[in-house]
C-alpha cells in the first residue's frame, strides 16, 4: 500500500538575506559562497514564528487537497526550532486549522525529517480503516539558531515551512531508514544545561564541543563525508525493496544542503544531475523543510506529473538518513 499526495503548499518569511549581506557582519563574499555551497540568498524568518509559517503552508496545501479539515485524522510536524518545548507545533496547527478529530505530534529527525515524517504517516495510514487524510508538515526557522561569527555555518541556512496532505493508495511505495548515532556530535544544538558533576557520562559528553544553548555547531567536513555516502546508499536500500533502479526515477528530490554533496552524490548513484531537484540556490539549507519545499516548487511549475516516480532522500543531525520511494 503507498500514498498519494492530494495536495501540497509552502510558506517563505518576507525577508531574504543575499550572499551580499552577509558581507555587513562576517568576513565572506558572494563568490566564496557560491563556488563552496550554491546558495545564493535564503529566506529568513523575521516575525514570523515557526508554528505560523507551518499554518500557512499547511492552509495551502489543505486548499490545494480539495480536503475538508474535519476529515483530517493525523497532523504531524517535523522541526528542530519549535517555539516551544511543549506544546508540540502539531497541536498548535490542529487547533489553528480547524482540525477537529486528529491526533498529533511533533518529529524530530532533523533535515530527515519530511522522509521520517512521510513514511510515520504512511504506516499509520496502512493500518488504520478509519484513518482517511494525513497532514504533514515541516516548518523551521534556523537562523534564530546560528552562530553568526561562524562564517563556515551561518551562510548556510533559511526559514521556510512547506506541508502535503496524503491519503492511502495502491500507488508504488517504498522506505528506508537509518541513523549513525557514532555521528551525534558532528551537528547539534544544546537545549540545557547539565553541570558538570552531575554528567552521566562524561565520555560521551566530552566530544560535544561547549556551545551557548540552542546554537547550533556543525562541523562541516565530517557532516560532508557522512552525506554524500548516505544519500545513495538510502536511495539504494529503499530501491532494492521494489526492484527500482536509477533509470526508474524521474526525479530525485535530496535534502538541500550543499550543491557539492547533491553532485557527487548523483555521481556515485551514476545518474545525471538533470533528474536532481535543486533550489537550495535561493531557499538555502531549511532542514527538514528543504524537501517539501523543492518538492512542491517543482509541482507548482509543472515539472513533476501525475503517475512519476520520485525518490525522496534526507540526511542530517543524528546523524540521520533516509530515503522514501513514491509515485505521484
Amino acid at each position: 500500500m503507498g500514498i498519494n499526495i492530494l495536495g501540497m503548499g509552502s510558506y517563505l518569511p518576507e525577508q531574504v538575506l543575499t550572499n551580499d549581506d552577509f558581507k555587513k557582519f562576517v568576513d565572506t563574499n558572494d563568490e566564496w559562497i557560491t563556488t563552496r555551497t550554491g546558495i545564493r540568498s535564503r529566506h529568513m524568518a523575521g516575525w514570523e514564528p515557526t508554528w505560523y509559517m507551518g499554518k500557512l503552508a499547511a492552509r495551502k496545501a489543505i486548499e490545494n487537497s480539495g480536503v475538508d479539515p474535519k476529515d483530517i485524522g493525523l497532523v504531524i510536524c517535523s522541526t528542530i526550532t519549535s517555539d516551544f518545548l511543549t506544546p508540540s507545533v502539531a497541536s498548535l496547527l490542529q487547533y489553528e486549522l480547524g482540525i477537529e478529530n486528529a491526533a498529533a505530534f511533533d518529529l524530530n529527525a532533523a533535515c530527515s525529517g519530511f522522509v521520517y515524517m512521510l513514511d510515520t504517516a504512511h504506516r499509520y495510514l496502512s493500518t488504520d480503516d478509519n484513518l482517511k487524510y494525513a497532514l504533514i508538515v515541516s516548518a523551521e526557522s534556523l537562523s534564530r539558531f546560528i552562530d553568526y561569527e561562524d562564517r563556515g555555518t551561518c551562510i548556510l541556512f533559511g526559514d521556510g515551512a512547506a506541508a502535503a496532505v496524503i491519503e492511502k493508495s495502491d500507488k508504488m511505495y517504498s522506505s528506508f531508514l537509518g541513523s549513525d548515532g557514532s555521528g551525534a556530535r558532528r551537528l547539534f544544538a544544546r537545549s540545557l544545561e547539565v553541570a558538570p558533576e552531575v554528567k552521566v557520562d562524561r565520555v560521551f559528553d566530552s566530544g560535544f564541543p561547549e556551545k551557548p544553548l540552542r546554537q547550533l555547531y556543525q562541523d562541516g567536513k565530517e557532516v560532508y563525508k557522512f552525506a554524500v555516502k548516505a544519500l545513495p546508499k538510502a536511495f539504494n536500500k529503499a530501491a532494492e525493496k521494489i526492484g527500482v533502479t536509477v533509470d526508474d526515477i524521474d526525479l530525485f528530490v535530496p535534502h538541500q544542503a550543499n550543491v557539492r554533496i547533491i553532485e557527487t552524490a548523483a555521481k556515485n548513484l551514476k545518474a545525471s544531475i538533470d533528474k536532481f531537484a535543486v533550489t537550495l540556490d535561493h531557499h538555502g539549507n531549511t532542514s527538514s523543510a528543504s524537501i517539501p519545499l523543492a518538492l512542491c516548487e517543482y509541482i507548482e511549475k509543472g515539472a513533476v506529473q501525475r503517475g512519476q516516480k520520485l525518490a525522496l532522500v534526507g540526511f542530517g543531525a543524528g546523524l540521520s538518513y533516509g530515503s522514501v520511494i513514491i509515485e505521484y
